[in-house]
Formats: C-alpha cells, structure tokens, sequence
C-alpha cells in the first residue's frame, strides 16, 4: 500500500490517501479520518488498513491529473536520523574526494541528523543557497518511517517496527560540509530535503528488501545500485539506535547513498541553478525535482 498527502489541484487543504496506478483513494471519503501522515502512521488500525484493502479498485478514485502529489510527510516530528558512507563504493570515491573528511577505517555506522522543519514535495524547487554553496549534490536514499515507539528492539524483530520505506534526495553541500568538523550545517540548509512520493508499507516487500535505486542528473544515469548492498544493513540499524534511545513514531531514517554522486566524478559534477534530479527506487516510485 502506498500512502501519499496530496492536495487538490487549485486548492490548499493538505489530504491523505492511498496510491494506485490509476488514481488515489481518499481516505476522507471512505471514512478515515487523520489530520496528517504522522498521525496516521501512529494510529491507523488493522481493520482500517483491511477495509482500504477492500475498497473496490474501480471506485472511489480520484484521478492523478486532478490532484498534486506533496510530500508524503510535509512536517517531521523531528530532525530526520542519517547514515553516512553506509556503501562500499560510495566510501572509496567519498574518500577520494576529500581524504581528510571522508578517510580512515569506520568499524561502526556514521549516524548524523539532517535539520528539517518543512520538506520538499516532488516536483518542487530546491533552493541551491548559491550565495554560500559550491558544490552542490544529491544522494539518493531509502529511507525507513518508523511505526511505533521502539526501544531495544532486536534485529530479529526489527521490521515489526518498520511502517513503510519513501525516498530522501539527500541534498548536501559539499564546502560546508567539509568545512567543519560535523556535516549538520551542509546537510540542513532549507529546500534539502525532498521527499516521496509516497510511503510504501512495509508489507510491499521482503525482509530486508532488495531494490533498484538509482539517481538521473538532467536525464544522465549517475547512481544505480541496489539496497541489499547497505554496509550496515536495516536491522541492524534500528536495534543499534535503539539500545540507547527511543526512535518515537514517525522517526525518519535514511540509510544512506549508494556511489554516484557529484563529488564522486573526476572533475566533480555538482548541480547548479536548472538541473533536474530524479531520484528512483523500485517499488516506491520517483522523486523529481529541479534546482532553482
């Protein structure tokens, strides 16, 4: 199942239903009724997710070009959790772009958060903050939303707490990041943080799911791997965090980027003012924005 917000077209009111190929399901009309997407995700009951099952595919739809699709979570609870280099190849070009930030042997994941107060739906700008960034890149992720509250969850029983997996364009800017000794400042400006275009249940998928993702730069394939290929796989991530915190329901948590992105080319490819991204992973769907 996939959940989106979306909005009607000419209209301002932020809804939520459920994706399908020929149209969505409002959740509204059939009698659902949450005020957001994290309220959703925390309190959506099984008989609810069985009658959406049920509706009628033929019926209750309303047509794609008649809607605006946002992005799935427009306001996280909190700052989005994040791995760094979580892929072998993605290591060795980080490391050769820039030794001194990106070097050394990591025997434990990179985990950063990424400042978000409101995110970028698909087909929105991203403000490229030109004034002070260089070298601006993408990173394609998976990203897990977490269902209920989880604390020293094993890894056995780690997907139980998994509520469905979207894609984060983790935007970066690569001068700041680098310039400091933390990479919170070049990985929270406004605008770098897109996401969707849906939420896809986690009963979409095996466990752990192996997926295309693969990133276009103004239709240039630049990143194409697949999510098995993690250093530090799913389960292994929630019940390391949770050994010393409560990941709440709704967290966001981005797995990390596979290599292929701007810093990774000699010369670098970083994005400027036009360029289109296109973000894809099997199952969820696209996540297509342009650089302002």
């Amino acid at each position: 199942m996939k959940f989106i917000t979306y909005k009607n077209k000419n209209k301002h009111t932020k809804h939520l239903g459920v994706l399908l190929e020929t149209g969505i399901i409002s959740l509204e009309k059939i009698g659902i009724m949450y005020n957001d997407m994290n309220e959703l995700i925390e309190k959506i009951s099984s008989e609810e997710m069985k009658k959406i099952s049920s509706i009628s595919k033929d019926t209750a739809l309303i047509p794609l070009e008649n809607i605006n699709i946002l992005s799935p979570i427009p306001c996280p609870k909190q700052d989005i959790i994040c791995l760094g280099i979580n892929y072998h190849a993605h290591a060795i070009e980080a490391e050769r772009y820039k030794e001194e930030a990106f070097g050394g042997e990591r025997r434990l994941p990179i985990y950063f958060s990424k400042r978000v107060s409101n995110t970028v739906s698909p087909g929105e700008y991203i403000d490229g903050h030109f004034d002070i960034v260089d070298s601006l890149d993408y990173e394609c992720e998976l990203a897990i939303v977490i269902k209920k509250d989880a604390k020293n969850v094993s890894e056995e029983k780690a997907f139980e707490y998994i509520f469905g997996y979207t894609i984060i364009n983790d935007i970066s800017a690569r001068n700041l990041q680098t310039q400091h000794k933390q990479w919170y400042f070049g990985k929270s400006l406004d605008d770098f943080t897109p996401i969707g275009p849906c939420i896809a249940t986690v009963d979409e998928f095996v466990n752990p799911p192996k997926l295309k993702i693969m990133s276009k730069v103004n239709d240039e394939l630049r990143q194409n791997s697949t999510t098995d290929l993690l250093i530090f796989d799913i389960p292994y991530i929630i019940s390391d965090l949770t050994k010393g915190m409560t990941l709440k329901s709704g967290t966001i948590i981005a797995t990390g980027t596979p290599s292929g992105v701007g810093m990774g080319f000699i010369p670098p490819k970083f994005l400027k003012s036009g360029d289109t991204v296109e973000c894809e992973i099997e199952g969820i769907g696209i996540l297509k924005n342009t650089v302002k």
